[in-house]
């Protein structure tokens, strides 16, 4: 999680003719993220997925800004992405994980 609070930081502290390419690429990848896990999901399942690799991301983000190359860096578009998308899990609570109850 740190690692994706890193990406959002150096989203939100681009220069700002870098960051709607960024904001752009970083919804993109968001809405790839709600395709690949689907309904509900845990912050565990979203973990096991960047573990499984980001490479995917770098296409969308070049798609999303084919002009600005800053917009495919992966350790901001796609960390940024996850975060963003964390803030949907079942046991994320106003920014912090909760346990599940069954």
């Amino acid at each position: 999680m740190f690692q994706w609070e890193e990406g959002a930081r150096r989203l939100r502290d681009a220069p700002q003719e870098d960051r709607r390419a960024l904001e752009r690429a970083t919804t993109r990848i968001v809405e790839e993220l709600r395709r690949r896990l689907g309904g509900p999901f845990n912050a565990q399942e979203l973990a096991d997925l960047y573990d499984q690799g980001t490479d995917w991301t770098l296409e969308i983000a070049m798609r999303a800004a084919p002009d600005n190359p800053r917009a495919w860096e992966a350790q901001v578009v796609a960390d940024a992405a996850f975060l963003r998308y964390l803030r949907e899990a079942r046991d994320f609570a106003g920014g912090r994980l909760q346990s599940e109850q069954r």
